[in-house]
This record gives structure tokens, C-alpha cells and sequence, in this order.
């Protein structure tokens, strides 16, 4: 077979390690794999993490975040940005001041507990993430916690969703998407640029090993904006593939296993 030299689209991802591979950086990086762009890291922050819990974390200086992050753009640029893990205010300002310097649209994934209800966050860190991280993002991806930490707004329902949307369109993202996952029924996901609205809805899949959730579908999101999907598109893309991993997580140590993000390989639909 002919070899090509076109380089694919490329994702960067700004996060935190997991040491048990199922999400952050890890997850990221086998999530872009898995949908065809080359993946690229900025490392925000360790831990040491497995499938029972976080057991410690350190963050990196925000000096060393610039210089990867300045390291990968001045060289080999980015089609999209996806962040996670930022930890403190000091690297969610140092972070932020970064994409609004940059292009490519920027997926926004802002972390506040892990999968087992680890912060990941500081708590002085919110605001930083309300006036300045969110503001410059295309998409802001939180979960129910991460909607109550960062709004107020404890959502039991579709209608709290939609507040809740509204609430962090006035923080300034282009589209928000509230993962509504937690709630009882199948699980439904609501994006909204405020005059759109989008509700996900997909089956939910007996299957309690879903840690790297999050990650992978801010990723996945990337991924589809790298390649020039627009944002809808992307995101019912990236719930697909999202659900299909869920459906084929896997048991890992004696917690929560990861989703599988090579089903695909395995199961092409």
C-alpha cells in the first residue's frame, strides 16, 4: 500500500495524568487514536490514581505547563484543544490565557471531582474557571456536580438542565453540554448555544465500569471539530462513541473499571 504523507488532524489535550490509564491524559490520548487525529499532551498535573480511588496528586508548575503548551503550538499547532485536570487557579488562568492566544476551538472539560468523588480542583479555583476558562471555550462539557459547584444549581430533571444551561451560557462558552448522566432513566445529555437545543439521549448500558466518562467525550468532541465537523455534529458523534465504550467497559482492579475505548477495533459499527 502507497504511503501517505499527510499528517492527520491534530488534538491537543491539557490534563492531568491517571496512573491507572482509564482517564485524564490517558484516556485522551487513546480516544484520538481510536478516532483518527494524531494526539498531542500537556501535562498539568500527576496522580496516582487506580480504579478504587485518587490517592494523591501533584500539580505541575504553571511554567512548565506554558512551555509545553508554547512547545506544541509554535511547532506543530493544534486543530482543537481539549482540557481536564487543571487543579489550582493559577494554571485554570495560565491555561486560559493560552486559548484565548490561540485559533483552534477549545473543548473545555472542567474537572472538579474524579469518578470517585476525589477533588480534582481546588475550591478558590471556581471562579477562576467561571471568568476565565469558560469564557474561551467553544464547548464546556461539565457533569451534574461540576453544573452544582459551578452555578449553584442542584439539577434533578430535564428542566434543571436547561437552567443550568443557561446559567453557564452567562459565563460566556459558545455551547454548553450538561451530562445528565447521573440522573434516573436512560441517560440524556442537553447541548445549547441558547437559541439551539439538542437533547442526547441513548440507552443505558448495565455496566458499572464507566470511569474515564468524561474525558473521553470531551476528547471525542475535539476529535470531531479537528475534522471539521460544527459543533451538533461533533458532539452526537462523540455521545456514540462514548456510549459504545460504556457498553464495553471492562473490570479492572477491585473498583471501577475504564471504558473500553478500542471497542471499535473490535466491533466496527
Amino acid at each position: 500500500m502507497p504511503i501517505s504523507s499527510a499528517a492527520p488532524p491534530r488534538v491537543l489535550t491539557v490534563a492531568g495524568s491517571d496512573s491507572g490509564g482509564g482517564a485524564g491524559i490517558q484516556a485522551d490520548l487513546k480516544t484520538m487514536l481510536a478516532l483518527g487525529v494524531h494526539g498531542m499532551s500537556v501535562l498539568t498535573a500527576v496522580t496516582a490514581q487506580n480504579s478504587r480511588g485518587v490517592q494523591g496528586a501533584w500539580e505541575l508548575p504553571a511554567d512548565a505547563v506554558r512551555a509545553q503548551y508554547r512547545s506544541v503550538m509554535d511547532d506543530i499547532g493544534a486543530d482543537a484543544v481539549k482540557t481536564g485536570m487543571l487543579a489550582s487557579a493559577e494554571l485554570v488562568e495560565t491555561v486560559a490565557a493560552l486559548l484565548a492566544g490561540t485559533g483552534a476551538p477549545a473543548v473545555v472539560d472542567p474537572v472538579g471531582v474524579s469518578k470517585h468523588g476525589d477533588p480534582l480542583l481546588a475550591a478558590e479555583a471556581l471562579d477562576s474557571v467561571r471568568t476565565k476558562l469558560l469564557p474561551v471555550a467553544t464547548v464546556a462539557t461539565p457533569n451534574l456536580d461540576e453544573v452544582a459547584q459551578l452555578t449553584g444549581i442542584t439539577v434533578t430533571d430535564e428542566a434543571g438542565m436547561r437552567r443550568a444551561a443557561a446559567a453557564l451560557l452567562e459565563y460566556g462558552p459558545r455551547w454548553v453540554v450538561i451530562k445528565g448522566g447521573h440522573l434516573p432513566g436512560d441517560p440524556v445529555d442537553l447541548l445549547t448555544d441558547g437559541t439551539e437545543e439538542h437533547w442526547l439521549r441513548a440507552p443505558r448500558h448495565d455496566n458499572r465500569h464507566t470511569h474515564g466518562t468524561g474525558c473521553t467525550l470531551a476528547s471525542a468532541i475535539a476529535c470531531g471539530l479537528a475534522t471539521g465537523q460544527d459543533v451538533p455534529t461533533a458532539v452526537r458523534a462523540a455521545k456514540a462513541y462514548v456510549t459504545g465504550a460504556i457498553a464495553a467497559g471492562f473490570p479492572l482492579g477491585s473498583g471501577i473499571g475504564p471504558v473500553d475505548h478500542a471497542w471499535r477495533l473490535r466491533d466496527p459499527r
